[in-house]
């Protein structure tokens, strides 16, 4: 049979250790989402702009003006 102090760990963490793990833990996710966030945006941008390369450039359509009515004054 397996005794308590072989899972639990006998000296108790301080809050302000607790409180480093924690930050370290968030501070490395934060960082590594970051990392991720990056080199997809570099991955997208290298697309966006190889699919502008191969397509030829539209020229936009230009605004026709409605002819406006006089309006009479009565």
């Amino acid at each position: 049979m397996t005794s308590k102090s072989e899972f639990f760990n006998p000296a108790k963490l301080s809050s302000r250790d607790k409180a480093a793990a924690t930050d370290a833990t968030a501070r490395a996710i934060v960082d590594a989402e970051a990392a991720a966030r990056e080199k997809k945006t570099v991955k997208l941008r290298a697309l966006r702009l190889q699919q502008e390369a191969e397509t030829p450039p539209v020229a936009a359509p230009t605004k026709k003006r409605m002819a406006s009515k006089s309006r009479s004054a009565s």
